[in-house]
């Protein structure tokens, strides 16, 4: 169990630290941003999702002894860079987007403001964990539009690593989700969890029946029963012979799903189970979901999609210093020129515009200054981190709620082209102003 989040980082974020206090530049004030280039192709708008997460990341970032033998032994830092990381807490101030706001190209998501010792070595941990975890969020908040507010159960944590599945559940809640099959995301994030029963245990037994029976012994009439094992129409008839009409679900994970659903409501209607709801679930993902509109569907489950970004496992955002105070006191603004790799120096100063009605028109940029603000901007960068100290309720089952919260009012102010799946421009544009 990792007691210290330091070592989630990469060496040169070491290298840089020691090379910047031989060369004296190591306290200069910075200020660094995260930002994405552009939005993946085809997606309209992205989710900010990790806030919560990497604000105990960054309260547990320290080098305990087991960190500093191993930077010791492997030389990768000198005595004096060794012994300053064996006192370091970051002691700056983070400001950023409200976990579950939306975001655009440019958008500057997260702004550090510390001596570049104290930033520069934090840049691994904030990309890991707003990358995965937004990047989960974006998907999910696309399925849970194509869902129109049918039941989501998140069920991708045998998809990917067992830490990253817990990060994936807490993101796929807050854009929208309803919950979660892990455990962990349920203890650590209070997200409501949900599970029945595999292919294995009807297998199990000797015959369906008996699979049947046992589930509904243990659970009640109102468990979801698993269909799809042999023959479904044989099944449905069994799982309500034995349940009767308290039948809670039927779920079923194979087949051609818009037939075999129009097909089991049928049947189970003229069984006389109109109250029992229909579950699937089979590799879903915001296409298929929306596929099924028509088709009398209570409640979906989605693993693999959502816990991988739906095709798309990563936001694209990049760590950029983008001002440092000179030695005169004089603040000087700083950007990549490389080709398809630019950015706007400066620290930026982020509101979005609404029009009367309160939809968004534009993502609105300042750099190095702050803009007036009118009745219809909301101010974007809220603070996080003031002088080292977490200063908002981001973090804890707490936080994850309202960061779901959050998002449905976000997500509320997007003009309706803005949810549209189909491959198009942002919702809105980004302005630098």
């Amino acid at each position: 169990m990792l007691t210290s989040s330091a070592f989630l980082t990469d060496r040169y974020e070491l290298t840089m630290l020691d090379a910047a206090r031989h060369s004296g530049m190591a306290e200069r004030q910075t200020v660094f941003e995260v930002f994405c280039r552009q939005l993946p192709a085809g997606r309209r708008y992205g989710v900010v999702a990790g806030t919560g997460r990497l604000l105990e990341r960054i309260r547990d970032f320290q080098f305990e002894e087991p960190e500093l033998e191993f930077l010791r032994d492997n030389k990768i830092v000198d005595k004096p860079t060794l012994d300053w990381l064996a006192n370091y807490r970051f002691e700056g101030n983070i400001h950023g987007y409200r976990e579950g706001d939306l975001y655009f190209a440019y958008s500057p998501v997260l702004t550090v403001e510390a001596t570049f010792q104290h930033a520069v070595v934090l840049e691994t941990l904030i990309l890991s964990v707003l990358n995965f975890d937004s990047a989960v969020a974006s998907a999910a908040s696309r399925m849970s539009s194509a869902a129109q507010g049918r039941y989501l159960a998140e069920m991708g944590g045998r998809r990917t690593n067992e830490i990253a599945a817990v990060a994936a559940a807490r993101a796929a809640y807050i854009a929208g989700f309803h919950a979660t099959s892990n455990l962990e995301a349920g203890r650590s994030w209070g997200i409501p969890t949900m599970g029945t029963a595999a292919h294995a245990f009807t297998l199990l037994h000797d015959t369906e029946e008996q699979a049947f029976r046992a589930q509904v012994a243990a659970f009640g009439p109102g468990t979801t029963l698993l269909v799809d094992t042999y023959d479904v129409d044989a099944a449905v008839r069994k799982a309500v012979e034995i349940a009767g009409p308290e039948l809670g679900a039927v779920r079923i994970d194979s087949g051609d799903l818009g037939v075999e659903v129009n097909r089991v409501r049928a049947l189970l209607d003229s069984l006389g189970n109109k109250a029992t709801k229909i579950t699937v679930t089979n590799d879903l993902d915001e296409f298929s979901i929306a596929a099924l509109a028509a088709a009398p569907v209570d409640n979906y489950g989605v693993g693999t999609s959502v816990v991988t970004g739906s095709g798309i496992p990563t936001a694209g955002f990049v760590y950029k210093l983008v001002a440092f105070e000179d030695a005169s006191g004089e603040w000087t603004s700083v950007a990549k020129r490389s080709v398809h790799k630019t950015n706007v120096g400066g620290r930026k100063f982020a509101m979005r515009r609404h029009d009367e009605r309160g939809t968004a028109i534009s993502e609105l940029l300042s750099p190095g200054h702050t803009s007036e603000v009118t009745q219809l901007d909301r101010e974007l960068l809220v603070p996080l981190i003031v002088d080292g100290e977490v200063v908002t309720n981001h973090t804890g089952p707490s936080g994850t709620l309202a960061a779901r919260e959050f998002h449905v009012e976000a997500k509320k102010a997007l003009p309706v082209q803005g949810l549209r799946l189909v491959r198009g421009d942002a919702a809105i544009p980004t302005r630098f102003v």
